[in-house]
């Protein structure tokens, strides 16, 4: 496989205009939707803590029902309880690891095959590591669990929801795809040939969910389908728990302290999900409710084409690409 670099390219593309934008949205608050959501359906992937928490509580209060996709059993009962006594609405959960394909697929074919729609589908299970770690189907985990996870899923549901003629796909994305400033390597997505760097790894993995947005918004041309990427602004969340104690000192004692509540992120996926001002808009990267311009190699199409197919492969989609 050639070596993919566009250095002069995406050099030329970068617009200070932009940076500024990005920088002055860190700050700002996300618009307020206040409509109801009775007897709606939503997916939430990553549920029981942080982001995903306060996302199934917003949803919850506004009459949604959701199925939540979780890794583990008891903290998703005990979400459960809480949403269901205190919203009374329906909270069911499935439990999956993102980062086992074999989990998402399996996953994914059962929500396919549900008879009720599917409103609101949000991807916003995530990770961050300092050190490479390789999942069991022989990724890079960061990897999977940002991009490969939630291509599946929306390649799996692709059918069902063009048939629903109605849907919004949210994927919780991240200013941090910046950090991947000159593209993919195509040809070193298992980080082989580099040295690892916890963001650059991450950045990628944002940068390709952007990339696949690209793809997936020119399938759901005309079906009533969006898929849009936001950025949940600098908030406060229980990422990184897997790295070692040094990190999460450093986390603890000086990042945490400058980070907002995820409570503005869930105002924001809400807004996204149900608000009728952004009705038809799709293939779009917001930083909370705002509309930005990603960097460069995450608006690549011949990229994104290629990552397409190359994606098809890597999740073995021969056996399971919707007919």
């Amino acid at each position: 496989m050639k070596k993919y670099s566009k250095f002069t390219k995406y050099f030329q593309e970068y617009k200070w205009s932009n940076i500024l934008t990005m920088i002055r949205n860190g700050r700002s608050d996300p618009k307020i939707c206040r409509e109801d959501f009775h007897d709606k359906l939503v997916v939430l992937t990553g549920a029981t803590s942080g982001i995903g928490y306060h996302t199934a509580r917003k949803y919850a209060s506004h009459g949604a029902n959701l199925l939540c996709i979780n890794r583990n059993p008891e903290k998703s009962e005990v979400l459960r309880h809480e949403i269901e006594s205190e919203f009374g609405v329906g909270c069911d959960f499935r439990i999956a690891d993102l980062s086992i394909l074999s989990d998402v697929v399996r996953v994914s074919i059962e929500l396919s095959q549900r008879n009720t729609p599917i409103d609101v589908l949000i991807h916003n299970a995530g990770i961050y590591l300092t050190k490479k770690a390789i999942t069991i189907d022989g990724y890079e985990k960061v990897f999977v669990v940002h991009y490969l996870s939630s291509f599946i899923m929306n390649y799996i549901l692709m059918n069902k929801l063009k048939a629903q003629e109605k849907a919004r796909i949210i994927m919780v994305g991240s200013e941090a795809h910046r950090f991947a400033a000159w593209g993919l390597r195509l040809d070193d997505l298992n980080w082989e040939k580099r040295r690892y760097s916890g963001l650059r790894s991450y950045g990628s993995a944002k940068t390709a969910q952007l990339l696949s947005m690209i793809v997936f918004n020119e399938q759901f041309q005309n079906t009533g389908v969006t898929i849009n990427t936001m950025h949940p602004g600098a908030v406060k969340t229980e990422t990184a728990q897997e790295n070692g104690p040094v990190y999460k000192w450093f986390k603890r004692n000086f990042l945490d302290k400058s980070l907002r509540s995820p409570e503005i992120s869930a105002e924001a996926l809400f807004y996204l999900g149900v608000s009728k001002e952004i009705e038809g808009m799709s293939g779009k990267f917001f930083s909370l409710t705002t509309e930005e311009v990603p960097a460069p190699p995450a608006l690549d199409k011949e990229v994104a084409c290629e990552l397409w197919d190359l994606t098809l492969k890597l999740a073995g989609f021969q056996a399971h690409a919707p007919k």
